[in-house]
């Protein structure tokens, strides 16, 4: 069994997820999206062991909290190569939105399309989904369901394309093929607002029909 906790944080109300195995405990952040420490106390409530910090991209408003959360808990940090030049300028970006925060540490693990991480017992595939961002990732957990897509697919919406390194066609292209594949009564839980269902968005979501 898993647990998963949904953090909003941030100016931008960035979901950070925590991913726990109810069998080892051993336990992963998803976008530490602001106020590391914050996320750090959770862990300690919850009684995890913190063995990944896993990015679907490196949008500002994903990673910063990072730093924070890495000095508290220096677990492994796991992106995309593609990312990780975005990941580098996260600070600069926020500041032209006068947003600031610590300067993200550098990565430790590279992720591939294809590639199962194993959070305890839980087994994370790591799906390659460009097109909001460079480098973008969604982690999907076939045994329970689930699929974090980061800034991909949202309730009745798709992630903007409007940022450097933004292709609709991309993001279109990496919906379809993996995410849509997906069975109906996968749970999305996406970097923004609630979580939907893969049928749900096949059925509704006006950017796909």
């Amino acid at each position: 069994m898993i647990e998963i906790l949904q953090l909003p944080l941030g100016p931008l109300q960035t979901n950070c997820y925590i991913l726990v195995d109810e069998e080892t405990l051993d336990t992963a952040v998803i976008d530490p999206s602001w106020n590391g420490r914050a996320i750090a106390a959770t862990l300690d409530e919850r009684g995890g062991n913190l063995t990944h910090i896993l990015l679907t991209h490196s949008h500002f408003d994903h990673v910063a909290g990072l730093a924070e959360l890495k000095a508290e808990k220096p677990a492994p940090i796991y992106i995309h190569p593609e990312a990780i030049d975005m990941l580098r300028n996260a600070t600069m970006s926020a500041a032209l939105w006068n947003i600031r925060f610590p300067s993200p540490p550098p990565p430790d693990e590279m992720l591939a399309e294809g590639q199962v991480l194993r959070i305890g017992e839980t087994a994370v595939h790591v799906l390659f989904t460009p097109g909001h961002a460079p480098g973008h990732v969604s982690f999907y957990l076939p045994d329970h369901g689930v699929v974090f897509d980061g800034d991909v697919l949202f309730q009745q919406s798709i992630g903007r394309t409007d940022l450097p390194g933004g292709d609709y066609d991309l993001l279109l292209r990496s919906i379809r093929e993996q995410l849509l594949t997906l069975p109906d009564e996968t749970q999305v839980l996406p970097g923004h607002g609630p979580a939907t269902t893969i049928g749900a968005e096949k059925q509704t979501n006006p950017f796909l029909l």
